[in-house]
């Protein structure tokens, strides 16, 4: 049984979501500490509250502020980033002592600043699973320009986020290829499907799912509330009906539930969630955060990918709803043969790290995590996918 530190960013629930993947996988063989900070936090508390295996700590983190427009806003970002960066040596220098005190053997992170450097600074094996390293890997020669240049600024900024680890997964419903010259320290796979997503039955019950956090503009909201069928919004709490909308509260069950029921998926353009939908043959029509260049990368390539639909909340409109509305069938069957999940190849990377570092830090091998339970292949989550 092996120690694992997990740290993971609090912005959205993706990093929560994938973070879960993995901790449903583990607990079994190894004992967990999960530092999340802001959403990620809430999220997973109250799910491993009292858990003989997995310990969940708060620690602060990092998110994006936004302007009444909906858009990033960069200065305020910027202020409150500064902010944290203050308590960053400190943060490091504790979760340092946490590591070496409870005599951790693997250190996780999901885009995490601090604990990944406080696994640098006591010598414990680091290896990262996340989204956002795509910037810093992939080979974007296919991209327009504007988006390039974009790519090219953010990967420099990720690339300094956090050390180097060990051994990296990058985890995206989308595969670009590699940039030369990387080596064997990089594992692609697809987005880590929960235990939750990959057991669902879908069906197709005749309305839609929204995922919409408060920073989108009310205008594309005024667009689902005369849609043409119920639409179930989360991310902005619960509330009164509005036309079509009903606002539900961001319950996992409840949101799975209604992601394999629903006949379509409506959202941001984040990765977790795009990937999720696919999976279970469920077409996304996905618009990017106002200023959020990661979405932005994220949606040229859900344009391209078989199922999905990219468009803008500037361009969303009731016309372009009814078209992706009278295309969905279509796009669903084609959403089902691009299924994959990447949780096989993530935990099999786990077990690498544990097995090859480990024995390099003289501590033995470790446990082989997680391949005591079945998971399914994506042959049979697209068989599963099948829609009657």
């Amino acid at each position: 049984m092996a120690r694992i530190h997990y740290g993971l960013a609090g912005e959205g629930r993706g990093h929560a979501v994938r973070a879960r993947t993995l901790l449903e996988a583990l607990h079994a063989d190894h004992e967990l500490v999960v530092h999340a900070p802001g959403d990620a936090f809430t999220f997973l508390a109250p799910l491993y509250s009292g858990h003989p295996r997995v310990e969940v700590r708060e620690v602060p983190g990092l998110r994006w502020a936004y302007s009444e427009r909906g858009r990033v806003a960069f200065v305020r970002s910027g202020l409150e980033s500064a902010a944290y960066l203050r308590r960053l040596p400190g943060l490091i220098r504790g979760l340092a002592e946490d590591l070496r005190r409870e005599r951790a053997d693997l250190v996780i992170t999901d885009f995490e600043p601090a604990l990944s450097r406080a696994a640098r600074r006591v010598g414990v094996p680091l290896l990262a699973v996340d989204h956002q390293a795509f910037l810093t890997t992939s080979d974007f020669s296919a991209l327009p320009r504007a988006l390039r240049a974009h790519a090219a600024f953010m990967g420099a900024f990720v690339a300094r986020w956090s050390p180097a680890p060990d051994l990296r997964v990058v985890s995206s419903f989308y595969r670009p290829a590699l940039r030369p010259g990387l080596g064997d320290g990089v594992r692609q796979t697809g987005v880590l499907l929960r235990d939750a997503i990959r057991e669902a039955r879908p069906t197709r019950a005749g309305f839609l799912l929204a995922y919409l956090r408060p920073g989108v503009p009310e205008r594309a909201l005024e667009v689902l509330r005369s849609a043409p069928m119920e639409v179930r919004l989360y991310g902005r709490g619960r509330g009164p009906a509005e036309g079509a909308l009903r606002r539900c509260a961001v319950e996992e069950a409840g949101f799975v539930r209604d992601l394999a029921a629903c006949d379509a998926v409506i959202s941001t353009a984040g990765n977790q969630l795009i990937g999720e939908a696919l999976a279970l043959g469920k077409p996304v029509l996905a618009a990017p955060e106002l200023g959020n260049r990661e979405q932005e990368l994220n949606a040229w390539y859900l344009a391209r990918t078989p199922g999905g639909v990219a468009t803008t909340f500037e361009a969303l409109d009731s016309a372009a709803l009814t078209r992706f509305l009278a295309a969905r069938h279509a796009l669903a069957t084609a959403a089902r043969a691009s299924a994959t999940d990447g949780t096989p190849d993530a935990l099999a990377a786990v077990a690498e790290a544990l097995q090859r570092f480990t024995r390099q830090r003289g501590r033995g091998a470790a446990a082989v995590p997680g391949f005591g339970r079945s998971l399914r292949s994506p042959a049979a989550a697209r068989e599963r996918a099948s829609v009657a």
